[in-house]
């Protein structure tokens, strides 16, 4: 069986990862790719420590967190897709201004 702390120090190497992709990246998809690295880091720590306690809270907040992944694609997406028409770039420096 495999100790909890690995699977705590692999959601940090994740989160660390999300992080540092969210700050570097210039790509609004990597960027919304990095934000769901993070998610599914914190995920990992959930499930974790559900399963370390024999409690299932802890699942039922993975589920929440999915939920709310899944809608802040969605609309990070549709919102990405329309800035792309407008103005032809995702590039996350030229769209940081919303004025026409």
């Amino acid at each position: 069986m495999i100790a909890p702390s690995f699977y705590l120090l692999l959601a940090s190497v994740l989160f660390a990862i999300g992080a540092i992709g969210v700050l570097v990246r210039r790509n609004a998809i990597v960027v919304f790719m990095c934000i769901e690295l993070m998610l599914n880091a914190a995920n990992l720590v959930f499930v974790t420590f559900a399963r370390q306690r024999a409690d299932v809270s802890g699942h039922v907040y993975v589920m929440l967190v999915m939920a709310v992944a899944a809608a802040e694609v969605a609309v990070g997406l549709a919102i990405i897709v329309a800035l792309f028409r407008e103005r032809r770039t995702v590039n996350v420096d030229e769209l940081r201004e919303l004025r026409g």
